[in-house]
């Protein structure tokens, strides 16, 4: 079992920059890969970037792509997404998420733990 708790949402104007963190506590959690989504309301849970198990592989989704960047740190189990340059689009629930395995996957159904989710509101 992995518990995660997000923290380091907020709001922040347009061309701000935020990082949000999640820290990750249970037996496999160095292990995992690792992943952060986001979801407005009406939508779906929409895939923001990845990181696998040990930090090599990082999946990053093309609307973020050049602005977001993901990064662990094992000693910590922790995991960030540093956010800048952000746009009002970008406002939204952020979610971080473990999976049972080591691939850093783009699909929330290959997850298996999540976080509570942080807000993230960014204004115009």
């Amino acid at each position: 079992q992995v518990q995660l708790i997000e923290s380091g949402g907020g709001l922040v104007q347009a061309g701000g920059s935020l990082r949000l963190s999640c820290a990750a506590s249970g037996r496999t959690s160095s292990s995992a890969a690792m992943g952060w989504f986001r979801q407005t309301q009406g939508k779906e849970r929409e895939f923001v970037a990845a990181i696998d198990w040990n930090g090599g592989i990082k999946n990053i989704a093309d609307s973020v792509k050049g602005r977001f960047s993901i990064s662990r740190d094992n000693a910590k189990n922790t995991v960030y997404l540093q956010m800048n340059s952000l746009k009002p689009g970008d406002t939204a629930v952020y979610y971080c998420a473990a999976r049972n395995g080591k691939a850093a996957l783009t699909a929330s159904e290959r997850y298996d733990y999540w976080g509570q989710g942080t807000q993230v509101t960014v204004s115009s």
